[in-house]
């Protein structure tokens, strides 16, 4: 589904947005740490009933990082519920990947007057802020931030980290490797370290009252979004359903079809005969 998007003007900040703006069921779906509404677009299944709102957060995107510090994951979802207030959502089902699925949770826990449901897919983090898988990306940060762009990809490639990865999530180790080839990549970097040091600034405690329903999708061979952070989450959260996908390493499209098919069934099965707009 193609859908032209539209700024919205936040702060000092142009955020780019992208909304369906069509369908009954309205669902807010945030992109990953780097990613964009392309990463949003090849996860989840756009169709007719559906309304799907994505704002593509500062520095990532076709957005600006604006002058306000610090980036964060909870003045990202402040960003997300403006512009769904923006758009005359009320009320939606709260979803992402990775960062974004950090963001839908903080939604789901400081908004639950807003937030239907939540769909967390590959998640990074679960209740604590600077978890260890996110180090990568902050030593990624450093070198941008401190080398010049070949020199510091140079480095990288040649570290511990890279030649882990290598070895055991060559996907992750493309998407760090692409980092260091964005076009504004002083903004991006350090967008990327204060994210990386940060979290959903979720409670556990918070997690487990909700009572919305839930999807939690997690995959292997994949060491930036472990799956024990998926069944960590997917065990907290009362009555949460959780989905093992086929790996990204593995088998790229298998592995976003299955997602794909994962969100549209928990969302049909839940929310089929829901107007929530």
């Amino acid at each position: 589904m193609s859908v032209a998007p539209t700024t919205m003007l936040r702060d000092d900040a142009a955020l780019r947005v992208f909304d369906t703006e069509q369908g009954r069921l309205p669902v807010v779906f945030q992109h990953g740490l780097g990613g964009d509404a392309a990463q949003v677009a090849q996860n989840f299944p756009d169709g007719p009933s559906r309304r799907r709102l994505t704002v593509e957060c500062r520095a990532q995107g076709g957005s600006g990082a604006g002058h306000k510090r610090p980036l964060s994951i909870a003045m990202f979802a402040d960003d997300v519920l403006a512009a769904a207030d923006a758009a005359g959502i009320e009320r939606f089902v709260a979803g992402g990947i990775s960062m974004g699925a950090a963001i839908a949770l903080r939604l789901a826990v400081r908004h639950p007057e807003r937030v239907t449901g939540l769909v967390l897919v590959r998640p990074a983090w679960a209740f604590d802020a600077a978890p260890e898988n996110m180090r990568p990306y902050a030593e990624v940060a450093e070198l941008i931030r401190n080398r010049p762009p070949n020199e510091a990809r140079a480095v990288f490639a040649a570290s511990a980290t890279a030649a882990r990865f290598r070895a055991e999530a060559p996907d992750n180790l493309a998407s760090l490797l692409g980092f260091f080839e964005r076009d504004n990549a002083a903004d991006f970097a350090e967008m990327m370290r204060a994210i990386a040091g940060d979290g959903p600034g979720v409670s556990r405690a918070a997690a487990s009252a909700l009572s919305i329903p839930t999807l939690v999708v997690g995959s292997g061979v994949d060491l930036v979004h472990p799956l024990a952070i998926a069944r960590e989450l997917a065990k907290t959260i009362l009555n949460a359903i959780f989905t093992e996908v086929t790996p990204k390493a593995t088998d790229k499209d298998r592995h976003f079809a299955e997602i794909r098919a994962a969100i549209g069934g928990f969302l049909d099965k839940n929310f089929n005969n829901q107007d929530q707009s």
